[in-house]
């Protein structure tokens, strides 16, 4: 089964506000077993458009990752960071099939 995946990419308008989201979202992230591949950190823009901050959630499944943004404790929790922040996010399945050199 492939694991899925939450690519955003986040503005944030209000840190110390950002905050309480964070601490809130710990509850969603850790009922569906979420683990962070990249949380902010340095980034080189090559091409295209970006924001200040990239974050890459990794899920056991696409439909965790589609059930964590659809359960009461995340919907609860970006309650918190709809007036605080803008952002772009995708949930996307990943990928396993043959890779280069296989």
């Amino acid at each position: 089964m492939a694991k899925g995946y939450w690519v955003a990419r986040v503005d944030v308008s209000d840190p110390g506000g950002y905050k309480a989201y964070v601490e809130a979202n710990a509850v969603a992230f850790k009922k569906y077993g979420a683990r962070f591949l990249v949380r902010g950190g340095q980034f080189t823009l090559k091409e295209g458009t970006s924001r200040s901050r990239n974050v890459v959630i990794e899920f056991d499944s696409y439909e965790k990752a589609l059930a964590c943004y659809e359960s009461p404790e995340y919907q609860a929790a970006m309650s918190h960071r709809l007036p605080v922040s803008q952002g772009d996010l995708i949930i996307i399945e990943g990928y396993e099939g043959v890779q280069p050199g296989d």
